[in-house]
């Protein structure tokens, strides 16, 4: 098939800065008390909003103000950690060329609060090379729903089932998949049988960018892929 757009998770995905989030969460849940978390906990909480993710970390309904506070307090933790040290994936940057060539938009569809979306931009130098951004709190449910992926594809015009999309985490491939796009896995989080495992099947995976454009088997080496 040829596809309309490409739409791309960000944390994870664009840039491998997971762990600078693992890090942050650890020193997070230390300070409060709460248990480490585990690879099964970020399974279910990678790709959720803050607003999901608090109250599930400490077991009770929480008020507005209380997921305001934990949330800025754990964000402004990963942007200390990640702060100059966020490198775009290997052959994203050649990709992006790749996708204005053939003119097909890309877009990211993110469940990052706004100042981690302005950070990491900031950090990788690369906001001009995506015609559209959603989040998840302006589409309304967070991942694994399809709302923000969906919102993506609106936003440059795409029908979300001619739309490639690329995630690092169990509930962003479920939230793609469930929005009709095809998805690759980027294994920077997780394996390609925990993507399985955790019921977010992919129809491909690859560690980087570079080498899923050399896959002789991706939908990247397929001529029609790059063409309307």
């Amino acid at each position: 098939m040829s596809y309309a757009a490409f739409v791309f998770d960000l944390d994870g995905t664009l840039t491998d800065n997971m762990p600078f989030h693992t890090d942050a969460f650890q020193v997070f849940v230390a300070r409060h008390g709460l248990p480490p978390l585990t690879e099964a906990d970020r399974a279910r909480l990678d790709g959720k909003t803050n607003s999901e993710i608090m109250p599930i970390l400490f077991g009770r309904e929480l008020s507005r103000e209380e997921i305001r506070t934990f949330a800025d307090e754990k964000e402004t933790l990963y942007r200390e950690l990640s702060h100059g040290r966020l490198r775009p994936l290997p052959g994203l940057v050649p990709l992006l060329d790749a996708l204005d060539a053939a003119g097909i938009p890309a877009a990211v569809a993110t469940s990052a609060p706004p100042e981690n979306v302005e950070h990491s931009f900031a950090e990788l130098g690369l906001r001009p090379r995506f015609r559209a951004i959603a989040r998840s709190d302006e589409a309304g449910r967070g991942k694994p729903w399809p709302d923000v992926f969906l919102l993506a594809a609106q936003r440059v015009g795409a029908d979300p089932v001619r739309c490639l999309a690329f995630e690092d985490a169990p509930m962003g491939v479920r939230a793609a998949r469930a929005a009709g796009m095809r998805v690759v896995g980027l294994t920077t989080s997780f394996s390609q049988a925990a993507f399985a495992t955790h019921g977010a099947p992919v129809d491909e995976s690859a560690p980087d960018y570079e080498t899923w454009c050399r896959s002789e088997t991706s939908s990247f080496s397929r001529v029609a892929a790059l063409q309307r």
